[in-house]
């Protein structure tokens, strides 16, 4: 079983995870079961799965694991891009919590790209 802890990717997905909670906590109350959760959703599924990625025997799951944490990645970067314009998240909150989301997905899409070689 691999160790998701000493994985760069679930470093900064956790981080993430964290970091979306703490921003959308200001989110209208009105949103709290409509974009809030969605937002949250995402955030949480990336980190959640390269754990259960981690716990998988076989590099192919692994991998597919991996691929939804990135494909939650990517929705997440839309999901914060949508709650700016529509003036739920100030510049600087999303600015840093987007930024991270984009590391995170670059710092993914390396180490699938990676063990697709391997």
């Amino acid at each position: 079983m691999r160790d998701p802890h000493k994985l760069s990717a679930f470093q900064l997905a956790d981080t993430l995870a964290v970091a979306v909670y703490k921003c959308t906590a200001g989110m209208p109350p009105d949103e709290r079961f409509g974009l809030t959760m969605q937002i949250r959703r995402a955030a949480v599924s990336i980190p959640s799965n390269i754990v259960e990625g981690c716990s998988r025997n076989s590099e192919a799951d692994y991998l597919r694991f991996l691929d939804m944490a990135l494909g939650s990645a990517c929705e997440l970067e839309y999901q914060l891009s949508l709650a700016l314009r529509l003036g739920f998240l100030r510049d600087d909150q999303h600015h840093a919590v987007a930024d991270l989301a984009a590391q995170t997905a670059k710092t993914l899409t390396g180490l699938i790209r990676a063990l697709r070689k391997a």
